[in-house]
Parts: C-alpha cells; sequence; structure tokens
C-alpha cells in the first residue's frame, strides 16, 4: 500500500471539515481531507445562522459563498394558529452579522470543497476509512477508494468531521444515545411559484402545526422552497400511499401550506429521516478531535447544525495548530466545555420548542421587546454570549418566563 505523512487529516468534506481545513492550511500547516461520498450530495440544513458567517470568513471560504448568489436570509418568522412572532436578525442582543444565506445544501457543500481545492488542499472523495491506530497523538489511518484500492495516511492529528459517518465515534465505542425522542421528517423541494402570496423569500418561516410537529418552509435563490414536516413518528403514520401522496395529503392538513404549495411540482420525490438525535461521551483524545454532528446533531428547529458545525471546525483547528507549533491544549477547557456551552444552550430551546414553553414566549399577546431581543440572538446562533441572560441562564429562563405569561394569562 502507498502511505503519505500529513500534519492533519481531517475525515468529511462537509462545512466543519471544509472549515477546519482551510484554517489549518491557513496557518501554513499540511492537510488533507477524506470524503466518502461525491460531491455534490444531498443533506439537509439549508437554513444557516448568522453566527456561522464568522467561521467562514475566518477560513476565508465566504467570498466564494458570496458569489453563488445564494438567498440571502434576514430572519425567522414562526407561525401558529394565525399569529405570527417575526424575529429580525438586525435587531439583536449581540453584536455580530445582520444576515446569512439559505442554500440548496448539494451547492453550498460543494462551492466549499471546490474552494478549498482551489487553495490547494487536497480532498480525495469516494474514499472511506476502514482502520485508524494511534501511537500517542500521531496516527496511520488506512483508507479504501470507491475502486478498492488502499493506502494509508500517517497523520500528526485527526479531525473527525464525518458528520452522521461518525468515523470515530463508531469505530472506538464513544456513541451513546440522545437525551432528545426520536422523530422523523418527511421533505422535499418545491417549485415554489406562489412564494410572494407570503412575500418572505429572505427568511426560514416555521409553522407550528400540532403540538409536538412543525413544517419548515425554506425559499431558495433558484425559485424553489424546501418544505419539511417534522414531529413524532405517531403523525406520520396517519398518512399511507406513496412519499409523494403522503406529503401531498400533509400539505391539505395545514392552511398556511395548502394555500402555498398544493399541487406544485417537487423537484423530487419526499425523502424520509428519523433517529437523528445522538451524542458520545467524547469530544476529543489523544491525537483527534470531533466537530459538527460527530458531537451531537440535535434537531432541525433552529437551524443549529451547520452553526455548531463550522464553529466547532473553526474552534477545532485553532487548537490543532497550537498544538503542533508546540503550545499546550487544555481540550477540556478550550474545546469541550464551549462547544458543550452551545449544545446545552440550543438543546434547551429545543425542549422548550416541543414542551411549548418557548411558544408561549413566541406568541405572548404583550412580547417584551428586549427579551425579544436576546432570544433573536440566540436564534442567530450567539449561543456563547454569557452576557446574554436566555443564553447564561438557557435551562431555567425558558421556564421561568413560560410560568410567568402562563398566570398572566390566567389572570387575565
Amino acid at each position: 500500500m502507498s502511505s503519505e505523512k500529513v500534519d492533519v487529516l481531517v475525515i468529511g468534506a462537509g462545512p466543519s471539515g471544509a472549515v477546519a481545513a482551510s484554517i489549518i492550511h491557513k496557518h501554513g500547516l499540511k492537510v488533507k481531507v477524506v470524503e466518502k461520498l461525491k460531491f455534490p450530495r444531498f443533506v439537509i440544513g439549508e437554513s444557516l445562522l448568522p453566527r456561522c458567517m464568522e467561521a467562514l470568513e475566518e477560513a476565508e471560504l465566504i467570498e466564494a459563498v458570496k458569489a453563488k448568489g445564494f438567498q440571502q436570509k434576514f430572519g425567522a418568522k414562526f407561525v401558529k394558529d394565525g399569529k405570527i412572532c417575526d424575529f429580525n436578525f438586525s435587531n439583536q442582543f449581540t453584536q455580530g452579522w445582520s444576515w446569512t444565506w439559505q442554500v440548496p445544501r448539494a451547492d453550498f457543500d460543494k462551492t466549499l470543497t471546490d474552494e478549498m481545492q482551489r487553495k490547494g488542499i487536497p480532498v480525495l472523495f469516494e474514499t472511506g476509512v476502514t482502520d485508524i491506530k494511534f501511537n500517542g497523538s500521531d496516527s496511520i489511518t488506512t483508507i479504501e477508494d470507491k475502486d478498492g484500492n488502499k493506502s494509508t495516511i500517517e497523520a500528526r492529528f485527526i479531525v473527525d468531521a464525518s458528520g452522521y459517518g461518525r468515523v470515530i465515534p463508531k469505530m472506538f465505542n464513544l456513541d451513546q444515545p440522545s437525551n432528545l425522542p426520536t422523530r422523523r421528517t418527511l421533505f422535499a423541494h418545491t417549485v415554489d411559484v406562489n412564494r410572494y402570496v407570503d412575500e418572505e423569500p429572505n427568511r426560514i418561516t416555521i409553522v407550528s402545526h400540532e403540538p409536538g410537529v412543525w413544517i419548515w418552509i425554506i425559499p431558495f435563490s433558484n425559485g424553489n422552497t424546501s418544505v419539511g414536516f417534522v414531529g413524532d413518528t405517531e403523525f406520520f403514520d396517519r398518512f399511507t400511499g406513496t412519499p409523494e401522496e403522503r406529503f401531498r395529503a400533509m400539505i391539505k392538513t395545514q392552511p398556511h401550506t395548502q394555500r402555498r404549495f398544493d399541487g406544485v411540482d417537487l423537484v423530487f420525490e419526499p425523502r424520509t429521516l428519523e433517529g437523528w438525535s445522538v451524542t458520545t461521551n467524547k469530544f476529543y483524545g489523544d491525537g483527534f478531535v470531533l466537530t459538527g454532528n460527530v458531537t451531537e446533531f440535535l434537531d432541525p428547529i433552529f437551524s443549529s447544525g451547520v452553526t455548531l458545525a463550522t464553529v466547532s471546525g473553526a474552534t477545532a483547528a485553532n487548537l490543532v495548530v497550537k498544538k503542533l507549533k508546540g503550545q499546550n491544549v487544555d481540550w477540556e477547557k478550550e474545546f469541550m466545555e464551549p462547544t458543550m456551552q452551545g449544545v446545552n444552550t440550543f438543546r434547551s430551546y429545543v425542549m422548550g420548542w416541543y414542551d411549548g414553553t418557548l411558544q408561549d414566549i413566541f406568541f405572548a399577546p404583550k412580547p417584551d421587546e428586549e427579551i425579544k431581543k436576546q432570544i433573536c440572538s440566540v436564534l442567530a446562533g450567539y449561543v456563547w454570549d454569557l452576557n446574554n441572560p436566555f443564553v447564561k441562564k438557557h435551562d431555567r429562563v425558558i421556564k421561568n418566563l413560560s410560568h410567568l405569561i402562563r398566570l398572566e394569562e390566567g389572570a387575565s
């Protein structure tokens, strides 16, 4: 078998791997990326958050994305029983980016890998990892291409950004179940001929359909719109027939979606995903670090996936550079704790959405504008700003405010 030596091996060419590899390369280290799939490839996670723009900027990938003309996104709108809660990212508590993009992920992710390769970062597509052997922090990774050819890569460090592939967690038995219940989604891209009925192409719309079930509506600049139903398995079991028949039947169950999407053409047959929530008991080890969905993926609500992926990729990359240049790194304090800060903040909001407490706040009859700004910052991805009480006290503040709103509504 042929063998190659690099400073850093990055497993996975999605947004987390692209950001990590680009930052490592920028600091003069030799990096190589291996990716199991061929790009472009389909994946969900199509509505970005402003916080990820900082990671793309640091990785010097943002100009390549700007050139693609993706749909700009300026906020998020929530709809329930005719009530609307609209968040504009320009009106948030934390200073930062006030816009981002809504993207067909196949196009977005390929843009990142094309730019990586343009910078001189080698990316091996359709190449899987079959074995990793560690000797301290050094490693020898065996890879296999689509034709069955095997080779090895010797690396001083590994960044596992393999997403749902979860290479190192599966190989070393690190996976653990998430504390979030199993949910399912059925989704498709639609030809959105009725887009301007709602005149909101520049934001994601989330429709609270019924308890535990919600709908995403994400317009793209190409005239198509992503529509997905998310909820417990019992909701989906009510519908029968082909995926398209079930999807079109679901469209008819919600006035908001029926008015806009009933009878429209679909770009592809609706697809199903389920059981996506998973975590691991260790985000780093001697010679490796896990980033993006390899650490933990929560839920599509609030579009946290790409933000957690890019920010963790950037954080990990800078720490890898620091370590390989001979400086001490406290992986627990410098990586694990901030990563979990972001994950746990989003987790509180995910749980608050599904148990109804967050919806109490969103659709309160008299919303407090300062509180709305603070929540808007969380929805923009600024979940590391501990000056924001809705970040610092995320595990308590949603429940407490919901309780107060319910008491006031009961009194009136």
